[in-house]
């Protein structure tokens, strides 16, 4: 009678393993969190060196050797919960300037570092919502408490994405990049609102810009 199962035991073990050898070469395959991370600050560095739309001047462009930024830290790539506002509303920005540019509100994202919850809140540019309804761009501009010393003493700025479905969000803090107002004062930036404050360091994302110009607020 156990001769009967050897068959079907090969056949399993045969199964397994080739199981295991497509999951390998799927991993060898797949870039490594901290090789995506760097993969994008490198597509910044360019963008700050051949674009027309660069911040950065003649002089800074002569000069400059790359953004810095912390070392990638996927403890800082946080799950979060996005809950959205019941009445979303339009808002004016305080920026470095007398400029005031509308933002919807949308919600908040609440999220938990070490044993402490906290939350910040969450924006879409009205100007694009009119161009387009489509847009599952969301805006968060945020302090913490390394502003003024590694980072730049007038906040950061993180970009994400709309789940399509349910309400769970990356917020990844990796990402995290300084306004154009951090190379030039020129730039009329978004200040972060009071209740964007982190009153903890996030040591994580771009740090201050060397050749820093700006007055920090």
């Amino acid at each position: 009678m156990k001769i009967k199962y050897i068959p079907l035991l090969i056949l399993t073990l045969t199964a397994s393993v080739g199981l295991c050898q497509q999951i390998e070469k799927f991993v060898a395959k797949t870039p490594d969190y901290n090789t995506i991370v760097e993969k994008y600050r490198t597509g910044r560095n360019i963008k700050m060196l051949y674009t027309e739309a660069t911040p950065l001047t003649t002089e800074q462009l002569a000069e400059f050797k790359g953004l810095k930024y912390f070392e990638p830290d996927v403890h800082f790539r946080i799950d979060a919960k996005l809950i959205k506002d019941k009445k979303l509303e339009v808002v004016l920005m305080k920026t470095s300037t007398d400029r005031e540019p509308a933002y919807v509100r949308y919600g908040i994202v609440k999220f938990a570092m070490g044993t402490e919850e906290y939350k910040l809140a969450v924006f879409q540019n009205k100007k694009m919502l009119d161009q387009s309804q489509d847009t599952n761009m969301l805006f968060i501009p945020f302090r913490d408490l390394t502003n003024g010393s590694e980072t730049y003493g007038g906040g950061r700025y993180i970009d994400c994405e709309i789940p399509p479905s349910g309400d769970m969000i990356f917020v990844d803090f990796n990402y995290a990049y300084n306004p154009y107002c951090a190379y030039n004062h020129k730039f009329s930036c978004v200040i972060p609102p009071e209740e964007n404050r982190l009153p903890v360091r996030i040591e994580a994302g771009e740090k201050v810009f060397e050749n820093e110009e700006a007055v920090s607020h």
